[in-house]
C-alpha cells in the first residue's frame, strides 16, 4: 500500500510489507505439526516491516486540468457524455452512470454537468407568470457563488429555508439563460430573450451577463428595434445603450417611427422622441407616428380608438409635434384632415402659415434642428478636358472602411465639364455582394468642379471595421470632371475611412481617381 504525504516541496513514501492470506495459512499449519503452542505465540504475525524514504522534488502543485488534459475519448465516451448532457439541458434528468464524474477532467465540467439537473438539487424555482410556469431545479452552494442576490436568499441573515421559490417576473427561457451562465460559464443569447435575460441578470445582480446583454443589444440594434431598446435602456439604466440608440434614432429618424416597434413604447419614452431636437424626420412622419402610437394604446388600455380617445391618451404629448413647421401641403392634406385637432386649432394652424400677423399657438413652432451630415472627400484635385470621363451604362465603385459606425446618406458627385447638364445617378450601397441601399435620382450641376450631392431614401448604418461596396451608374452628359491624386485613408472629424477599389468599377473609378469623390454621412 503506497501513502503519499505532500508537505511542501518533500514528498515522503510510507511503504508496508504485509503477510498475504496464504502465507498465514501455511504458517499455521506448520505451527500445529509442531505441537501445542500457546494460542497466543500460535496466532501471532511476525511484526509488520516499513521503510520511510524521503523523496525530493521542485515540481509545482498541478490541477486537474494539467493533470487530464482534454482528448478526444474513445466513441462510447463521447457517446455517454453527449447522451447525459443532452439529457442534462433538456429533460431536466438525472445522470445514471454511477462514475460520471470521470467522463469530465475539470471542476468547470463536473459543474456544468448540474445545470438544470435534479441531481443532488437541494432547491426548485417554479419560474414565469400562471399558465406559463416551468419548474426548474438548483443547487444552493453554485448559486450563491454566481449571485449575491442568491447568496443573501440561501445563507444570508434574513434566509428563507425552503424548497421551493416561486418567480413570476421572470421568463423560463430567460432564467435559463442565466443559470447556464452561473453553472457552465456560457453565454447563451438569443434574439427573443435577451431583453428579458438582461432583466434576470440586472435583478439578481450577474454583472458579466448584463454586460454581455447590452453587447448583444449593441451589436442588433438596427431602426426597427431602436425606440423599443430605447425604452428598455431608460428601465435597465444603461445609459451607453441608450446613447446608441438616440444615434440610431436621430440618424434613422424616419425608419425607426414607421418601425412595428416605435408603437410598442410606454408614453415616457413617446415624449422623450417627441421633445428630440436632432430627430432626422418630416413632421408629418413625427405626426402620422404619433397617432400610430394612440391607437395602439387605445387597445392597451381597453378603449375604443376614436380621435376622442386618441387625443386623450397622447394628452399633452400632441403639442410637442411641431405641426407649425409642416411644408404647407403636408398640413392641409395630412394634420388639418386628420380630425386630432379641433377647429379652432386648425384655423390658428392656417394663419401662421399665412397671416402677416401670426396668433399665438401651444404648439412648438421652431424647426428641429436636425443633424448636420459631414462629408468625407477622398480627392485633392479634379481634372477637365484633357481626359475627360464619360459615361455609357457602366459603373463607377469604390470599396471603403470606417473605424466608428456611422450612417451613409449619400454620395457626392462631379457633373458637367462642358456647361450645365443634368444628370440621372443610380447609387448603390452594398456589403458582401448584399444590397443595404439603393436610390434613383436625378442632379442638375451647373458646369463647376463643384460635387453635387445624391441621396439614399434613408441613410444607411455602417458597421466599423468592414468594408462596404459604393456604388453609381450614371447617365447623361458624357464629358464630366474627375478626381486626382486619391488617398488610401482619410481623417473626418473624429472618423477614419479608407478606400480600395472594387472589381464592381467598370468605368476606370478607383483609388487614384475617378467618380464618386464624396461620402456623405451622420456619425
Amino acid at each position: 500500500i503506497l501513502m503519499v504525504d505532500e508537505k511542501g516541496k518533500n514528498m515522503k513514501c510510507l511503504t508496508f510489507f504485509l503477510m498475504l492470506p496464504e502465507t498465514v495459512k501455511n504458517r499455521s499449519k506448520k505451527s500445529s505439526k509442531k505441537g501445542n503452542s500457546s494460542s497466543s505465540s500460535s496466532s501471532k504475525l511476525p511484526p509488520v516491516c516499513y521503510e520511510i524514504i524521503t523523496l525530493k522534488t521542485k515540481k509545482k502543485k498541478k490541477m486537474a486540468a494539467d493533470i487530464f488534459p482534454r482528448k478526444k475519448p474513445a466513441n462510447t465516451n463521447t457517446t455517454a457524455v453527449q447522451q447525459y448532457h443532452q439529457q442534462n439541458l433538456n429533460n431536466n434528468n438525472t445522470i445514471p452512470a454511477p462514475n460520471w464524474q470521470g467522463l469530465y477532467p475539470t471542476i468547470r465540467e463536473r459543474n456544468a454537468v448540474m445545470f438544470n439537473n435534479d441531481l443532488m438539487a437541494d432547491v426548485h424555482f417554479v419560474v414565469g407568470p400562471p399558465g406559463g410556469t416551468q419548474r426548474l431545479p438548483g443547487h444552493k452552494y453554485v448559486l450563491a457563488v454566481g449571485s449575491s442576490v442568491f447568496h443573501a436568499m440561501f445563507y444570508g441573515e434574513l434566509a428563507e429555508d425552503k424548497d421551493e421559490i416561486r418567480i413570476p417576473d421572470v421568463e423560463p427561457a430567460a432564467f435559463l439563460a442565466m443559470l447556464k451562465y452561473i453553472y457552465c460559464d456560457e453565454i447563451d443569447l438569443a434574439a427573443d430573450t435577451v431583453l428579458a435575460t438582461l432583466y434576470a441578470a440586472k435583478k439578481y445582480i450577474v454583472p458579466h451577463l448584463a454586460r454581455a446583454c447590452v453587447n448583444f443589444l449593441e451589436t442588433s440594434l438596427s431602426a426597427k428595434n431602436a425606440c423599443v431598446l430605447l425604452s428598455q435602456s431608460c428601465l435597465f439604466e444603461e445609459p451607453d445603450l441608450t446613447q446608441r440608440c438616440w444615434e440610431v434614432i436621430d440618424a434613422q429618424a424616419e425608419l425607426a417611427l414607421k418601425s412595428e416597434g416605435f408603437c410598442d413604447i410606454d408614453f415616457q419614452t413617446l415624449e422623450s422622441i417627441l421633445r428630440r431636437e436632432t430627430l432626422n424626420a418630416k413632421e408629418i412622419v413625427v405626426f402620422e407616428a404619433a397617432l400610430n402610437w394612440a391607437e395602439v394604446e387605445c387597445q392597451r388600455q381597453e378603449l375604443m380608438a376614436t380621435i376622442e380617445n386618441k387625443r386623450k391618451v397622447l394628452g399633452k404629448a400632441l403639442y410637442l409635434i411641431r405641426i407649425p413647421t409642416m411644408a404647407l401641403d403636408d398640413f392641409a392634406n395630412g394634420a388639418a384632415q386628420s380630425g386630432i385637432l379641433t377647429l379652432n386649432e386648425t384655423n390658428d394652424i392656417f394663419l401662421w402659415y399665412t397671416a402677416a400677423k401670426k396668433p399665438e399657438l401651444q404648439f412648438v413652432s421652431k424647426p428641429r434642428k436636425g443633424l448636420v451630415p459631414q462629408r468625407c472627400h477622398r480627392f485633392q484635385s479634379c481634372a477637365y478636358r484633357s481626359n475627360q470621363w464619360r459615361y455609357r451604362g457602366r459603373c463607377d465603385s469604390i470599396q471603403f472602411a470606417v473605424d466608428k459606425r456611422v450612417f451613409i446618406a449619400g454620395f457626392g458627385l462631379y457633373g458637367s465639364s462642358c456647361g450645365s447638364a443634368e444628370y440621372s445617378a443610380k447609387i448603390e450601397l452594398k456589403r458582401q455582394g448584399v444590397i443595404l441601399g439603393q436610390n434613383l435620382s436625378k442632379y442638375f450641376s451647373d458646369g463647376s468642379s463643384n460635387t453635387f450631392p445624391v441621396w439614399f431614401e434613408y441613410p444607411v448604418q455602417i458597421e466599423p471595421d468592414t468594408f462596404y461596396t459604393a456604388s453609381v451608374i450614371l447617365d447623361g452628359n458624357e464629358l464630366s470632371y474627375f478626381g486626382q491624386e486619391g488617398m488610401t485613408e482619410v481623417q473626418c472629424g473624429k472618423v477614419t475611412v479608407q478606400f480600395q477599389c472594387s472589381s464592381d468599377s467598370t468605368n476606370g473609378t478607383g483609388v487614384q481617381g475617378g467618380q464618386i469623390p464624396e461620402l456623405i454621412f451622420y456619425a
